[in-house]
């Protein structure tokens, strides 16, 4: 073994400072990692060029092309799409919807950052619980889970594996391919959601309907609760033979239920049709009210209700429409007009849905009612519009509009560039960061993003943190330290079996992350587990593998951005992850080396 040397107990004084800061956190991970970028050099444990090469490393361009593609796709609404036929493939048994979604977000987390698979599929879970009636606690706790998970099935899925190449490298070991981890990926998955499906019920908090309602939803959330919802309906191609006509004010009067938008022949939408339009035979109509009086309408009009939205399907989506509540200022130009009169629907093309005074509420002949100081008003309408009318100031909104604006109509070009992108790095062997790199500028250029919006997207804190840290890699395993360290910790543990040494490895990069980010623990690992592997004789890139997928073994605090996400929503206390944490963890490292062995032969 070799003799310890100075600068093999600077190096280790420097990953002890790094790892003390990064738990203490008084300072921010990126800004340690910039600590480290600068301090290394000036210690001369590295060339200046060394420590900024992480800058323009095949794994940092990757992560930010990764990144903007995710951006691209989140921004056409495409995944979004997805929510509909999930729901309508698992029905109501809680069991269907959280394999439906799981897979579905793991599937979109393989391909993007897990947080942010994560984050789009938050509101769709929080209305599937309500339609559901299945508690949110026992939903997004396996939903979580499953992002994270998602993250090992391809190795652009998470920050660690995107590194892994990059770390290999210097010690002449060859590379993985984009799919190489999927079958253990897969696995992983499979067996989270077994533990799930089958222990649930033990692991799990109970929560209650009750409790997710009354502490999650807002004054809005709970208007809109008592407004109802959108539903479509159609009416016969009769109906307009041997009556009078129905107009829309017709159907909020006798019904309580507003119309948002109606089909003309032969195939036209007219959005917040004003109250004298006429309810013709054969057509569509997008309704807002509430179950009961929707179905008391279909069933005296004759008309049919569609199970869900099917003509009116992109004007109901959440990015697409919505409702606001505006209030009457002092000094308001719309003081003692009425709706009618200030005619928001011709100007603006939105509905007004109540008036609410006080402890009063007005739904039906809400046009003719005189507006004053203090009076809210429920608004529904397509988001641009509502903008427009936001702008205006003539009303003030008490709900601001910061709903990003989707570009659905850019969605086959989203589709197109990924495409593009998976098909340069399979088909043609290009490298990881030109492929995506590829597929992120065709987004640019064809304008599913905006360049700034493109820069907005990176998140630099996880650039800079994982640029700053690869240095510090770079020290360890060119001063000697890695080997010196994998060496001690060998003549410890004595000769041991490859599977019990990769098991080991997968334990210590559990501690690490749970600890330190999964970047951190990656840059940090990896170097000492392929000198330890080379000296027990064991397959170096499976070791620097098991450090790869266990770096997202990270379920037992709530110290995963993904945990931290749904840890409000879902009402979670620490003990929760904890004793879920602690099951799928034990899973994930049995499955992990199981599958290594099956497909490696370790």
């Amino acid at each position: 073994m070799e003799t310890l040397t100075s600068e093999m107990i600077l190096v280790m004084v420097m990953i002890g400072i790094a790892v003390f800061l990064f738990i203490v956190e008084w300072v921010r991970v990126d800004v340690v990692a910039i600590i480290m970028m600068v301090s290394l050099p000036l210690l001369h444990l590295v060339t200046p060029k060394e420590a900024f090469i992480g800058m323009s490393s095949n794994a940092v361009i990757s992560i930010i092309a990764v990144i903007i593609i995710g951006a691209g796709l989140d921004k056409t609404g495409l995944i979004n799409r997805l929510v509909g036929p999930i729901l309508r493939v698992a029905g109501t048994s809680k069991s269907r919807v959280v394999v439906a979604i799981s897979v579905t977000v793991a599937g979109i987390s393989s391909f993007m950052q897990n947080i942010g698979a994560a984050a789009l599929f938050l509101p769709a879970i929080q209305r599937i619980s309500k339609t559901t009636k299945i508690p949110l606690g026992q939903l997004l706790m396996p939903i979580g889970f499953s992002a994270i998970l998602g993250g090992t099935i391809t190795l652009v899925g998470s920050s660690p594996l995107i590194l892994l190449n990059d770390l290999l490298e210097p010690f002449g070991l060859k590379p993985f391919g984009l799919f190489d981890v999927t079958p253990i990926g897969l696995a992983l998955l499979a067996g989270g959601l077994a533990c799930f499906i089958l222990l649930g019920r033990f692991i799990l908090p109970k929560g209650s309907m009750e409790s997710d309602e009354g502490a999650s939803q807002s004054p809005l959330e709970n208007t809109l609760a008592e407004m109802g919802e959108a539903y479509e309906i159609q009416t016969p191609v009769n109906y307009t033979d041997y009556r009078e006509p129905v107009l829309v004010d017709d159907v909020k009067r006798r019904y309580l239920v507003n119309v948002l938008a109606m089909t003309e022949p032969p195939d036209f939408k007219v959005l917040s049709p004003t109250g004298d339009q006429e309810v013709r035979s054969d057509v569509h109509l997008l309704v807002y009210g509430r179950r009961k009086d929707v179905q008391r309408m279909v069933e005296v009009e004759e008309m049919q209700l569609k199970e869900s939205p099917e003509i009116f399907k992109g004007e109901t989506e959440e990015g697409t429409s919505g409702a606001v509540e505006a209030v009457v200022a002092p000094r308001s130009p719309l003081t003692g007009k009425t709706l009618r009169e200030i005619n928001l629907q011709d100007r603006f093309q939105v509905t007004p849905l109540a008036i609410y005074r006080g402890e009063e509420a007005y739904r039906a002949e809400i046009g003719d009612v005189p507006l004053a100081v203090g009076d809210a008003v429920l608004i529904h309408g397509e988001w641009p519009r509502l903008q427009v009318l936001q702008h205006e100031r003539s009303l003030l909104f008490t709900t601001p509009i910061d709903v990003e604006l989707l570009r659905p109509e850019k969605a086959i070009f989203a589709g197109f560039w990924l495409a593009v992108a998976l098909s340069m790095i399979l088909l043609f062997n290009i490298q990881l960061s030109v492929g995506l790199m590829t597929g992120a500028l065709g987004m640019i250029i064809t304008r599913v993003l905006s360049i700034d919006e493109a820069y907005q997207s990176v998140d630099w804190r996880t650039i800079f943190l994982l640029a700053g840290l690869i240095p510090l890699g770079i020290a360890t395993e060119k001063t000697g330290t890695a080997a010196w360290i994998a060496h001690t910790i060998l003549n410890v543990i004595g000769d041991v079996q490859p599977i019990v040494l990769l098991t080991i490895i997968g334990v210590l990069s559990t501690i690490f992350t749970l600890v330190i980010s999964n970047v951190g623990a990656t840059v940090l690992l990896v170097p000492l587990v392929v000198n330890m592997a080379i000296a027990a004789h064991v397959d170096p890139r499976m070791a620097a593998l098991v450090v790869g997928l266990a770096t997202s073994n990270s379920f037992m605090l709530p110290t995963h951005q993904v945990n931290a996400l749904y840890m409000g929503p879902g009402r979670y206390r620490s003990v929760d992850f904890m004793k879920a944490g602690i099951v799928i963890s034990i899973v994930f490292i049995v499955v992990m080396i199981g599958m290594i062995k099956l497909i490696y032969g370790i």
